[in-house]
């Protein structure tokens, strides 16, 4: 076959590794990477189970992701679940703030549950 690849014919791993170094290109791979999420106006991909790539070719960097995504419907924006609140915490910020319970249900969602966070706002009122 002549003007093509010919089967048994190819550049050993650290050749090529040289090859690419004398050309500028330089490729490593993240290391610990938990999740990849990509956004797009209506949905999001994630990828939970993603191998990371990045390719230097001369100060450009290209990143190249490998895995199996899932799509998740994009969230409201500006709309932040509520965080669950015991009925304990509530009774211990109205006790320790002084405070009603729905001023104390407000200041433990917007600490995220953080009791002694959200005395402190309260007590700095």
């Amino acid at each position: 076959m002549r003007g093509g690849f010919r089967k048994g014919i190819g550049v050993s791993p650290k050749k090529l590794s040289q090859m690419m170094k004398q050309t500028g290109i330089n490729v490593e791979e993240i290391n610990d990477v938990e999740e990849v999420v990509i956004k797009t106006a209506d949905a999001e991909l994630v990828f939970e189970d993603a191998t990371v790539t990045v390719m230097d070719v001369q100060g450009v960097k290209t990143y190249q992701i490998t895995g199996t995504p899932v799509k998740r419907p994009k969230p409201e924006s500006g709309l932040e679940p509520e965080v669950s609140i015991s009925t304990e915490d509530l009774e211990i910020v109205m006790e320790k703030a002084g405070c009603s319970e729905a001023e104390a249900k407000a200041a433990l969602n917007e600490t995220k549950g953080d009791l002694a966070e959200a005395i402190s706002r309260l007590c700095e009122e």
